[in-house]
């Protein structure tokens, strides 16, 4: 029940990969024939992901993983643009990478503004409008939430960026495949991916770059990736993204029926099981996989232990953040009260989920819930 921290790799996926570990596995900047094989493969993957989000595959930079593509973003388009200004903006309930990058540019000297959410988890438009100025370089704001699943207005904060004169990244990490993410028609800049958030291998991130717009590279070395990110290839964990995102996308309708069958079912037998439970974030513009809910008079790490114990895995919040145990910044920016800001339990389903197992974790939960709230010294 936390497919929003990773998934399953599909066997199809996996499949596809092995070659390219045994027979296949030449370096793709060496220039005789079997680096030369995967150099041109290189090039067909790219072809393939930008088919889908209608992008020039020459704007596509691999890296390995998503936080390394934030932060190749966020820090390499403002050190690039120094000259435009050094005004950055991104939202409260941005992903901690993209957070602690603009915390490590704001040490450097640049000025960085955190744009607010209304209580369903939503940027507030007017606010973003008076904020951006003419110092402003680049606005960051997440397509789908990894914390509460909502789903931004993506066409609309692009077209109020633009207007004002700067440029828009988006982290779309968890947007696929419940978003049709199309780079022209949303007009955005830039926008980072990760493999494994959609049954692709771990190790494996994606970086959509404007080719109109400087940017600084993160990593320097061998000049791969046109001088924009040095380092090997995977090539294995490439083949599995791509071949990852065509299925994906291919089968997207009838995965978004089943999730979202699913989590209805889940919502409702909750709701008719346990008492004072509710829904953080926007109930109509959230991803179809997506339960974050409050369990009031509970700490959440509470309930995730217990059912842990029982087989069932779900989360807090931000995976990338669980050892920290610290309030979620993401809750805290939808203004809930302090007594619930540790409440919570994200479920996330996945392809592999089924009926049986919501019925076996509403069972576990209500047991759960029962006996910790006798503990409780929340009234």
């Amino acid at each position: 029940m936390d497919n929003a921290a990773t998934t399953k790799i599909d066997s199809r996926v996996l499949l596809k990969m092995k070659p390219y570990y045994l027979r296949h596995y030449g370096n793709a900047s060496s220039i005789h024939a079997l680096g030369q094989e995967n150099d041109l493969l290189l090039k067909a993957c790219k072809e393939k992901i930008a088919k889908i989000f209608q992008a020039n595959p020459n704007n596509l930079v691999f890296t390995s993983s998503a936080t390394e593509a934030n932060n190749f973003i966020i820090k390499g388009v403002m050190r690039a643009n120094r000259e435009k200004g050094k005004h950055l903006i991104v939202s409260a309930i941005e992903h901690p990478c993209v957070l602690n990058s603009a915390r490590e540019l704001e040490d450097e000297g640049y000025r960085v503004d955190y744009l607010p959410v209304n209580s369903d988890g939503l940027v507030k438009l007017d606010e973003l409008e008076k904020m951006i100025g003419p110092e402003t370089v680049l606005v960051s704001v997440m397509a789908v939430n990894n914390e509460i699943g909502v789903i931004q207005d993506l066409a609309k904060i692009s077209e109020l960026v633009h207007k004002k004169g700067a440029y828009f990244h988006t982290d779309a990490v968890q947007a696929v495949p419940y978003l049709n993410l199309d780079i022209k028609k949303l007009k955005i800049d830039f926008m980072s991916l990760s493999a494994h958030k959609f049954y692709g291998p771990l190790g494996a991130g994606l970086a959509f770059i404007s080719s109109d717009i400087k940017i600084k590279p993160l990593i320097v070395g061998g000049g791969q990736e046109n001088g924009l990110r040095a380092g090997t290839y995977n090539i294995p964990a490439i083949v599995g993204m791509t071949e990852a995102l065509i299925l994906s996308y291919k089968e997207r309708v009838a995965y978004i029926k089943k999730v979202k069958t699913l989590r209805d079912y889940f919502w409702k037998k909750i709701k008719q099981t346990i008492p004072e439970v509710y829904l953080n974030g926007s109930v109509s513009k959230r991803t179809p996989n997506n339960l974050n809910i409050r369990f009031r008079r509970i700490e959440g790490e509470a309930i995730l232990m217990d059912l842990s114990f029982k087989g069932i895995y779900v989360s807090t919040g931000s995976a990338c953040s669980a050892q920290n145990l610290k309030v979620s910044s993401t809750l805290k920016a939808l203004g809930l009260d302090p007594a619930d800001l540790n409440s919570n339990i994200r479920f996330s389903l996945g392809r592999y989920n089924t009926k049986a197992e919501i019925d076996y974790t509403v069972k576990c939960l209500k047991e759960t819930v029962k006996r910790l709230r006798q503990f409780t010294p929340i009234i």
